[in-house]
């Protein structure tokens, strides 16, 4: 087998360091549980259903033909219900959970052909993961918790330190480096969980559920710590939730799933204006639209827009919530949507604007 060992071993990460992030493509993922999936999966690819699999083979499908493009770079959220497979599904990308048939290809890499050694080093320097129980070791203060995967690689202590003491300071903890998990409460672990990671400084972040443990102000309080920390890291982060705003507001590509199938997946957007069945539509049916929806989305396109319009210029991505509060400042009744070098795209009443916001 090809070594590709070097391929996935990183420098000692320093506290700004800067890499090119993989993208993560998964083909034809199809995962069954039992004592012999080897002879279901003839069978699950010549179409038996996921009842006959259960009833009559006593197998179980957790996952059916998944495929998914996950670009660099960006949020991918995988959303669904509990006993969905979402969880499952996050577990193949650093094949915690071997696969029954598919691919899951890392920077064009296939992780379920990696050898035991190339494996130990992808999971060490290629992932990190953030747990919904936070996973912090009760005996460790809060810096040694942090800086734990970077002892497993060996790198000085010096280093070390100097790592996690930066990513500690941006997750809001400077001055809580001595104290120990039982000191702290739920939100404040789940930061210092997310410090770990960001100190190991792999390019690929799996997060489990990592805010649903969290109250509710506290959880917003985490999702807004992690949109602010993206704008700088650029990781490729896989996010998994069971929360459609969750999922609204974290992700750049959102993926829902349904008995171990995506049933749809596409931007927050697509799948609020166009959601793919009545499943869909349950899911999105009480969303805030005016938190989701762009105003590239509900314009009136126009070819010429008149320059003498009376009304508010305001970016084609501005969400409708912030541009009906703007608007209504403005004492105007026209939203003039531009782009990023201010040329002019089309028109939005106020009434539009609010029809936008509750009707689907």
């Amino acid at each position: 087998m090809l070594d590709t060992t070097s391929q996935f071993r990183r420098p000692a990460p320093a506290a700004s360091a800067k890499v090119a992030e993989p993208g993560i493509e998964i083909r034809g993922l199809s995962k069954i549980f039992g004592k012999n999936p080897e002879k279901i999966v003839p069978l699950l690819k010549g179409g038996v259903s996921k009842k006959e699999i259960m009833d009559v083979h006593r197998h179980v499908l957790g996952l059916n033909d998944i495929n998914m493009s996950m670009p660099a770079g960006g949020i991918q959220v995988i959303m669904g219900l509990s006993g969905s497979g979402k969880s499952t599904l996050i577990r193949h990308i650093n094949r915690l959970i071997d696969p029954s048939i598919g691919e899951v290809l890392v920077g064009g890499v296939d992780v379920c052909k990696m050898s035991p050694k190339e494996l130990r080093e992808f999971r060490r320097h290629q992932t990190a993961m953030v747990f919904q129980q936070f996973g912090l070791l009760p005996h460790r203060t809060v810096l040694d918790n942090a800086v734990y995967g970077l002892e497993l690689q060996g790198v000085p202590r010096a280093k070390q330190v100097e790592a996690a003491m930066h990513w500690l300071a941006r997750v809001g903890l400077s001055g809580f480096e001595q104290h120990y998990p039982h000191q702290l409460s739920g939100g404040m672990q789940q930061r210092v969980g997310l410090a770990r990671a960001l100190v190991n400084d792999a390019p690929i972040l799996l997060m489990d559920e990592a805010f649903s443990a969290l109250d509710p102000l506290i959880r917003v309080d985490m999702q807004s710590i992690l949109l602010d920390l993206q704008k700088e890291i650029k990781k490729t982060i896989v996010f998994i939730t069971h929360d459609l705003d969750e999922a609204l507001r974290l992700g750049d590509r959102i993926a829902i799933l349904r008995d171990g199938e995506i049933v749809q997946q596409g931007t927050g957007q697509e799948i609020v204006l166009s959601p793919a069945d009545d499943y869909i539509v349950e899911f999105v049916r009480h969303v805030n639209r005016g938190k989701v929806l762009q105003l590239s989305s509900v314009m009136w396109p126009s070819s010429v827009v008149p320059s003498d319009a009376d009304g508010i210029e305001l970016p084609a991505n501005t969400l409708l919530e912030t541009a009906v509060s703007t608007l209504l400042e403005s004492g105007k009744n026209l939203i003039v949507v531009t782009d990023d070098r201010g040329a002019r795209l089309g028109t939005l009443t106020l009434a539009e604007a609010v029809a936008a916001m509750v009707s689907p």
